[in-house]
């Protein structure tokens, strides 16, 4: 449907006088009250306007102006609180044709725990529960080699122990052997107190954040100290520590003259796609490197969507730095910063190198790009002739697996994975936990699974696949069709079941199947998605049975609460290992009364 300007203008018009004539940030929402696209403007009314009366549209403007039905908007006291405004906005809600962040969430952190005795590790789900993390990083062994180093220097627990004072004071814990290698001071026995304890944490927080000199000058003293003692032994092992810790910093950081900290940042941008790169500069040394991946649905010019990443960048990692480098000049700058492009020496050079990364992210994406290019007519060849040889009117581009998995009856599962023009589409993936059927029923559970499928897929209005493979007999067929007819999509969709004989298909009342060439290329891709549906399938299943059967060995013991039982599994990791524990042992972590219900209840 072409667009025709006036009839988005008139139903503009008679809101547009309502519209404030201030800064502020406007939302545009659908029929549905979901929210397309959040902006920022000097003058609302004005910029609201040029989505309606402007010519110079792109076909994605195009498309979002046809879907506004409602404008909601928000006056603040400046450009730059409407830009921030704006940010929590994308950040919160992911709008459609905003700018979107595309890979961020699988990066690492590493979190200092809110709890007494705070452990340091690697994690990839940040959750609010008031503990400190620091990232995220985008290269995990080198994650990795920081905790190590943080390891080697800094005694830490690594156990996952409940170390409360009243838990400490009752003596329920003894020391493990990371105690007795020099690893841990051994807090579980009082042998290091909580305020000792929080300045090795001190001392972490300062590795992370690259300042090696407050740690260094304590190490230093710690070893004089150990000298003036006559303990050599130890002397000799903070002065490894120190040694490891000034050759790290030699081999892992990029040294310039000048001191304060500064933020680095550069961007290379093709049509909707762009890569902004950020170095984190402290006492002249790059301690941290990021690569932001972003698409770029409107035409946003090339200064917003820098500004936009130099916000998100400074609000993920808590930057400090009251100096932002930055390779032209932007508006909607922050009063309290200090933003420099610089023209000579070292700060041009952390530029270019800023630049050389996001350069080389946005030639290797075109990169690939290319080849999914070419594997395009590749992957149509395949499914024009899986049209031809199922006889399907129309050619599947989007096709959907199913199958079922149970062991014995207990944990029943299915799965089902997508293929979109004859490649796996993994965020469509889905699993199903069973939850109407009990016992063995592959028939109703594929009825439960797909009618799930289905119904999710209508209530949010995304797109039917053209064909779907049910991996089963003919009974799992006809299940699945009884689920899509009561959904009334039965003629929308192509139901074919795969018998276990890989060159056996059929359709829904067909007496007799259809048989592929075993060789043909629809064939082999035929098989490529029922072994990626068993692949997902059997991994999800082995996970809720690895995953039920490291509960239920705890949940039916009468005497052995929630409390009780998640503290045992901190500690020992599984069942086996609980169950190998003597009653010493127990009765250390959770009382006499409690480990003598334990050992009884595992002799039964």
């Amino acid at each position: 449907m072409l667009w025709t300007p006036n009839m988005e203008k008139d139903v503009f018009k008679k809101i547009q006088t309502s519209l404030p004539q201030e800064p502020g940030i406007y939302q545009y929402f659908d029929e549905k009250g979901k929210l397309l696209y959040v902006g920022k403007a000097k003058n609302i009314r004005k910029r609201v306007s040029s989505y309606f009366f402007s010519k110079a549209h792109t076909l994605k403007t195009i498309e979002l102006v046809q879907k506004i039905k409602d404008i909601q908007f928000t006056i603040v006291n400046s450009e730059h609180d409407a830009f921030i405004l704006e940010n929590e906005l994308i950040k919160n809600y992911q709008p459609k044709y905003n700018i979107n962040l595309k890979d961020d969430k699988t990066y690492p952190y590493i979190v200092i725990k809110k709890e007494h005795f705070p452990r340091v590790f690697l994690t990839r789900r940040k959750i609010k529960d008031g503990s400190t993390y620091i990232g995220p990083f985008t290269h995990v062994l080198a994650v990795r080699e920081l905790i190590n180093h943080i390891k080697q220097t800094v005694p830490l627990r690594n156990c996952t122990l409940p170390l409360s004072p009243k838990n400490i004071e009752k003596g329920r814990f003894k020391v493990c052997l990371e105690y007795h290698l020099g690893n841990c001071l051994g807090p579980c026995q009082g042998f290091q107190s909580e305020t000792e304890y929080d300045t090795s944490i001190e001392q972490v927080q300062h590795l992370l954040k690259g300042n090696i000199k407050p740690v260094v000058s304590l190490l230093k003293e710690e070893m004089k100290k150990q000298a003036t003692q006559m303990a050599f032994e130890k002397a000799a092992v903070t002065k490894k520590k120190i040694e490891e810790l000034e050759t790290y910093q030699t081999k892992s950081v990029v040294y310039i003259k000048q001191q304060h900290a500064m933020d680095v940042f550069s961007i290379a941008q093709d049509s909707d796609q762009a890569y902004v790169s950020y170095l984190m500069v402290e006492e002249g040394r790059i301690i941290q490197t990021h690569i932001l991946p972003l698409t770029v649905p409107l035409e946003e010019d090339i200064s917003s969507v820098l500004n936009f990443s130099i916000h998100y960048f400074r609000s993920q990692l808590n930057s400090r730095a009251k100096e932002i480098i930055i390779p032209f000049d932007i508006e909607d700058k922050a009063v309290d910063l200090k933003y420099t492009v610089p023209l000579s020496g070292e700060k041009t050079d952390l530029l270019a190198l800023s630049q050389k990364n996001a350069d080389y992210a946005l030639r290797e994406w075109k990169h690939k790009q290319a080849l999914v290019q070419v594997e395009a007519p590749i992957q149509e060849e395949v499914l024009l002739e899986m049209q031809d040889q199922l006889h399907l009117s129309y050619l599947p581009t989007h096709i959907e697996c199913f199958d079922n998995s149970n062991f014995q009856g207990s944990y029943p599962v299915s799965a089902m994975v997508c293929f979109k023009n004859g490649l796996p589409s993994k965020s469509d993936y889905r699993k199903f936990n069973i939850k109407t059927v009990v016992g063995i029923n592959d028939f109703a559970s594929m009825k439960e699974s797909v009618g799930r499928r289905y119904k999710s897929v209508l209530e949010k209005n995304l797109p039917l696949p053209q064909l779907v493979i049910i991996d089963g007999g003919k009974g799992q067929l006809n299940a699945a069709l009884e689920a899509v007819t009561e959904l009334g999509i039965q003629d929308k969709l192509t139901l074919v079941g795969l018998a276990k004989n890989l060159e056996e298909l059929f359709f829904v009342g067909d007496q007799r199947s259809i048989l592929l060439d075993w060789h043909s290329e629809a064939h082999k891709l035929i098989r490529n998605i029922r072994d990626e549906v068993h692949r997902f399938g059997i991994q999800f299943h082995r996970s809720k049975r690895s995953k039920g059967a490291l509960e239920n060995g705890l949940d039916n013991i009468v005497g052995i609460g929630p409390k009780t039982k998640e503290l045992l599994l901190l500690h020992f990791k599984s069942i086996q290992k609980i169950k190998a524990a003597n009653a010493e042992t127990l009765a250390a972590l959770i009382g006499e009364k409690k480990a003598a219900i334990l050992v009884a209840a595992f002799l039964e």
